[in-house]
């Protein structure tokens, strides 16, 4: 019981749960910043490098493959006494720069956010630490001080008086 008394205590501490708010936030701030990426700012970047989808753009390796292939049956051929049959696989190979390129433009974008973020917390925060207290409101022995020296004056100012 002891062990489920301190993960209870562990849990509950404040900064654990405003790391989890964080992560969850986090996350659905992530989906928005990639929609943003996706939906709204890629494809007419796309459109004007005559592409519509960055996630598509990818090299095929499948050449250099079969090239290497053929050189090495050319190369057995010369010195073996069957022929050196090596077969291409058939599968092709694709090198997908496009889905990197897209992933760097997400983060390039996300990390933009959060700085934006940051710096408008950190407005309201100089905003709220410029802004001067309020001043307390008198407690009540003040007031009762105060109205003692108003007292003492008003009765002070009618002995000058006479």
């Amino acid at each position: 019981m002891a062990f489920f008394k301190e993960f209870k205590a562990f849990a509950l501490k404040g900064n654990v749960m405003d790391m989890a708010v964080g992560v969850i936030i986090g996350g659905a701030f992530g989906k928005i910043v990639s929609s943003l990426v996706n939906d709204i700012l890629m494809p007419p970047i796309g459109a004007l490098i005559g592409n519509t989808d960055f996630s598509q753009l990818r090299l095929d390796l499948s050449k250099f493959r079969d090239a290497t292939a053929h050189a090495t049956q050319a190369v057995t051929g010369v010195f073996s006494s069957d022929g050196g049959t090596v077969a291409a696989a058939s599968e092709p190979i694709y090198w997908n720069y496009g889905a990197f390129i897209q992933q760097c433009v997400d983060f390039a974008i996300l990390a933009f956010c959060v700085f934006l973020m940051v710096k408008l917390m950190n407005r309201i925060m100089k905003k709220k630490e410029a802004a001067p207290a309020p001043a307390p409101a008198p407690s009540r022995e003040e007031q009762l001080l105060a109205e003692i020296r108003d007292l003492l004056r008003e009765h002070k100012e009618r002995e000058s008086a006479k």
